[in-house]
């Protein structure tokens, strides 16, 4: 079964703006935006549209300091912010980041929103790449207590937060790395989830009959965007999401549902 990401975001856009009380600010602060950048930021302004929010973005210039980004950061009057990663490398990424409120914090990125995910505490929203991995497996009726669950890469927005997610699930799970583990280890996997941001990595020799493979990595090869695992593994596949196409915007999607969640709850402790 090949995942249809985008059909699955429309979903869940259309139900949070259903489910939205009034239309939400969501700031994205950007330093230095890339061209790839502002690509990826009109992708979102458009999704936030559907979901019946506001997508303010602020774009940062690539002299920026710390200070700078985190008065973008504080400034009143959004419900949610959002920095875009990756950050120049003169600033310092988990000082900005620890300063997302976590009432606000939609990305799941600061330090104190991470901790109450990991500790898989009732009221913390998971970060939007393990929502969308949650979606699709929920939605193909996969059920991963008890199962063999390789996890490639070890990155802060998909490879951490799913093996820690997967544990929490009851997964028996093992990471491989460059530096740790070899690809042989996928042959004996249920589920796949890889976010390595290599492209082709995972060649269907890798991979037995019938594997879960949720491909969350995304590069670029010849002016394409491209996931980690080669198309022709499909057919190797009970459950397969594509690149593009597949868990990237479902979880674009599962961030403006983390923000309508987090008025909610900023609604019921008022």
């Amino acid at each position: 079964m090949i995942i249809d990401g985008r059909a699955i975001a429309s979903e869940i856009l259309k139900e949070v703006r259903a489910k939205s009380t009034r239309a939400a600010i969501v700031r994205a602060v950007v330093v230095m935006p890339s061209p790839a950048t502002e690509s990826y930021l009109a992708i979102k302004e458009a999704r936030a549209k559907e979901a019946g929010m506001h997508l303010e973005v602020v774009r940062l210039s690539e002299s920026a300091t710390n200070t700078d980004v985190i008065e973008a950061i504080e400034k009143p009057g959004a419900d949610a912010v959002i920095v875009q990663l990756p950050l120049p490398e003169h600033l310092d990424s988990k000082v900005i980041l620890d300063k997302i409120p976590v009432e606000r914090d939609a990305d799941v990125l600061s330090a104190l929103a991470y901790s109450r995910f990991k500790a898989d505490e009732d009221n913390a929203i998971l970060p939007p790449v393990v929502a969308s991995i949650a979606e699709v497996l929920e939605r193909s009726k996969v059920f991963v207590a008890g199962k063999g669950v390789t996890v490639v890469g070890q990155g802060r927005l998909v490879g951490i937060p799913a093996a820690a997610w997967l544990v929490n699930q009851g997964a028996e799970v093992t990471v491989v790395t460059r530096e740790e583990g070899d690809l042989s280890r996928l042959e004996e996997a249920d589920v796949i989830i890889t976010g390595a941001g290599s492209p082709a990595l995972i060649q269907p020799h890798h991979i037995q009959e019938g594997v879960v493979l949720i491909d969350a990595g995304t590069s670029e090869s010849g002016g394409a965007i491209v996931g980690d695992v080669d198309p022709a593994c499909a057919s190797k596949a009970s459950v397969f999401t594509p690149v593009p196409g597949g868990i990237g915007p479902i979880a674009v999607a599962c961030l403006f549902r983390n923000v309508m969640l987090l008025m909610e709850r900023g609604l019921q402790e008022g």
